[in-house]
């Protein structure tokens, strides 16, 4: 009896002891925001993603890259052309090789991607104390919850809760897994000046941010959404023609069968 109840207590301590690192692991739910872009209907708030856009050239893109973001794609956020090579001429690509076979630059081109910060992985590494910052392309779609996540990072910083073991050059972020991010916090009080006079605040550039790289993740979403709309009111005319045609078909049908009845 007394080897079964030590059995009993080590399975119970184990057990304790896994929930606890379990705990310890797991990250808060992110905060919920109603977003333009959710549900059926969903759409992108123009303003707010050319804020994010803002947001993102001035803040984000010291550390993290948008690979598979063109400077053209920005005509589907309300830029016009003229701008969109204003801003892609403030950057500088890769050019052709010249005839001494030495690598060039040039100004950036509409069609061009969007520059990464540095040259390769070990760079950015090198930059920031070891950790890699993930490009932001997909961010929103690559995480659970998504842009409530993202939102829930950027807005979630705060001190470190007694006992808790931070690391040193970390920072407690409770809706990061693990509880501490390489990434410091970054959007504070007046940050950035928005060219149409919103506010600066925190909570505003973390949501603008958001609306931008949900954007860049699923360009396509508004037109999906568009034609979700039109074959549903597709199908519902399809319905009525089709319930319509089968009543005048049968009528006839119906009418004979009870003659015969009768």
């Amino acid at each position: 009896m007394k080897f079964i109840r030590n059995i009993a207590i080590a399975l119970s301590f184990s057990t304790l002891a896994l929930t606890g690192a379990s705990a310890a692991g797991t990250a808060e739910h992110p905060l919920q925001v109603d977003w333009s872009f959710n549900g059926p209907l969903g759409k992108f708030d123009l303003a707010s993603a050319q804020r994010g856009w803002q947001v993102y050239k001035q803040v984000c893109a010291a550390c993290h890259s948008l690979k598979y973001f063109r400077f053209r794609n920005l005509a589907d956020i309300g830029y016009d052309e003229d701008m969109i090579k204003a801003f892609a001429a403030e950057y500088e690509v890769a050019g052709e090789v010249d005839e001494y076979g030495d690598e060039t630059v040039r100004k950036a081109l509409p069609q061009d991607v969007y520059p990464a910060p540095f040259a390769n992985d070990n760079a950015a590494r090198a930059a920031n104390s070891g950790a890699l910052p993930p490009d932001l392309s997909l961010m929103v779609k690559a995480r659970h919850d998504g842009a409530n996540y993202v939102y829930s990072l950027m807005v979630g910083y705060k001190d470190a809760p007694a006992g808790f073991d931070l690391s040193d050059g970390m920072n407690y972020n409770p809706y990061f897994k693990g509880g501490q991010v390489a990434m410091p916090e970054q959007l504070f009080e007046g940050l950035v000046e928005y060219e149409d006079g919103t506010p600066a605040t925190p909570d505003q550039m973390a949501k603008d941010v958001v609306q931008f790289l949900q954007y860049v993740a699923e360009p396509s979403l508004q037109v999906r959404h568009q034609m979700g709309i039109k074959v549903l009111l597709f199908l519902l005319v399809l319905t009525i023609v089709l319930y319509i045609s089968m009543k005048v078909i049968w009528k006839p049908v119906k009418a004979g069968k009870n003659f015969y009845e009768e």
